[in-house]
């Protein structure tokens, strides 16, 4: 990629946030409708699942081969592909005319959603030589996170109660054709020096393990055991196949070898656990803001506002307090944070009072605003320069893929638990196990952001380390000769 001046620069990180910025946004505007859609839709608590987790279930399975294909073919030409997609697919979500169908189109969006973040972050990375600016911009690219997190429930209800829920999908157009149009006219093409081989079996079982598992937790509470019963077995055996087989490629989709590595392990489950609370916490309040509570799209997007805005004020002060003392601090505050904002929900139904609710939302809030930025740093911290961006991507679809089993698994007990009952009055018991889940979430990811982030856990990403650049070494020996 040819060195570009800073205005040119500052552009191309502008774009990239663009695309951040309507995938995000997409997702934090999309709970605040959830009722009127189930309303207008005829939908169950099992298909608004689905609207959720039919994108987040795409994403996470094809992230990883969409960051590949651009390092392969060319990160600007998969990143264009990827806004036309995530339109197109936007465009159809606003049209659909029942359920399956909207479902359907989140997918569609979902494809052109995994070609945008993975290789927006990779554009960002090869246009930011300098690491003060590399860090700048990656900081910038945070934050952006954080306003989508802001400003998503207040637009969503706005939008919602003005025009429809088929308004949020409409505000994707215009800012993905802006992105096209200036990706086309700014944006360089730049690809991998040596980009790594497909691996279309890997892909498979990846795809066939978190779909089958997660079709087995949503349909349990309607369909029985004996009916999802075979989709745990699909689910098992992707999971057995992949240890088995992702080892004997030379470049293989998933590096096991990385696991040995205790803060790229404990990176994992940690972005997994708290992305399964915010899925399931989302969820939750929305649906109790808007169904029980009775509030209207705006209103209830209001109420919000005591989560998002402490994340968006506590995401630089944890890349602040990363970078200089390390990872464990942010991690434990967060794991506290969550699992007390948990409890609070679980064992006193904070829900029902007004101080309690909001107490509740702001220590969630200040939770998660702490753990995002760590999460990257600890699973690629130690791990060598070549597999950092390998490292990055399956933090990234450990965030996918908890929020994904966040909304499965908090939405099966809130449905198993509310039955034929009326749902205004049967709400708050049956929600309580769903608190209780979160609440485990926040301690695991206090636990292990104590655990993996001291000397021993470091020792073992060294180790890791060196394993892996001695296997580069032979390898490229191999070639070689």
């Amino acid at each position: 990629m040819p060195e570009l001046s800073p205005r040119r620069r500052l552009l191309v990180l502008l774009i990239c946030c663009m695309s951040l910025l309507i995938v995000s946004l997409d997702n934090t505007v999309l709970n605040v409708a959830l009722p009127s859609m189930q309303r207008d839709l005829d939908a169950s608590t099992s298909g608004l699942q689905w609207t959720i987790d039919a994108y987040t279930l795409v994403l996470a399975s094809l992230l990883m081969l969409a960051g590949s294909t651009a390092d392969r073919i060319g990160r600007k030409r998969v990143f264009m592909a990827g806004l036309v997609v995530f339109s197109v697919g936007s465009l159809l979500c606003s049209l659909a005319p029942n359920l399956d169908l909207l479902i359907a189109a989140r997918m569609v969006q979902a494809v052109g959603g995994s070609m945008l973040n993975p290789v927006a972050m990779s554009i960002i990375t090869n246009t930011f030589t300098d690491p003060r600016e590399r860090a700048r911009a990656i900081g910038v690219w945070g934050a952006v996170v954080g306003i989508s997190m802001a400003a998503g429930p207040l637009v969503g209800g706005l939008l919602v109660e003005s025009v429809g829920w088929r308004s949020i999908f409409w505000l994707n157009l215009p800012v993905g054709l802006a992105a096209l149009l200036l990706t086309l006219r700014y944006v360089p093409e730049s690809r991998a020096p040596k980009a790594r081989r497909p691996d279309p079996v890997g892909q498979l079982l990846v795809i066939a393990l978190f779909g089958s598992l997660t079709y087995a937790i949503i349909e349990a509470p309607n369909a029985g055991f004996g009916s999802i019963a075979p989709y745990a077995v699909i689910a098992f055996v992707a999971l057995v196949g992949l240890i088995r087989y992702e080892p004997r490629r030379p470049e293989p989709l998933i590096d096991l070898r990385f696991f040995r590595s205790a803060p790229f392990s404990g990176a994992t489950v940690i972005a997994i656990s708290a992305f399964a609370a915010l899925g399931g916490f989302l969820f939750l309040s929305t649906l109790y803001l808007q169904n029980v509570r009775g509030l209207d799209a705006l209103h209830a997007g209001l109420w919000m506002l005591p989560m998002a805005a402490p994340t968006f004020l506590c995401a630089p002060l944890s890349g602040r307090l990363v970078g200089s003392r390390g990872p464990r601090l942010p991690l434990v505050v967060a794991g506290l944070a969550m699992s007390t904002s948990g409890f609070l929900f679980a064992a006193f139904d904070a829900e029902t009072s007004n101080t309690t609710l909001f107490l509740g939302y702001v220590l969630f809030g200040i939770g998660f605003g702490f753990v995002n930025a760590p999460i990257t740093n600890t699973a690629v911290s130690g791990m060598p320069r070549a597999q950092a961006g390998v490292a990055a991507a399956v933090a990234s679809t450990s965030r996918q893929l908890g929020q994904t089993l966040g909304v499965a698994v908090v939405g099966a007990v809130l449905a198993a638990g509310v039955g034929s009952s009326s749902y205004r009055s049967a709400f708050v018991s049956a929600a309580t196990p769903g608190w209780w889940i979160l609440t485990g979430c926040g301690l695991v990811v206090l636990a292990l952001g104590a655990v993996t982030t001291g000397p021993w856990a470091r020792r073992t990403a060294e180790r890791t380390a060196e394993r892996l650049e001695s296997a580069e070494v032979r390898e490229a020996a191999g070639v070689s000769a």
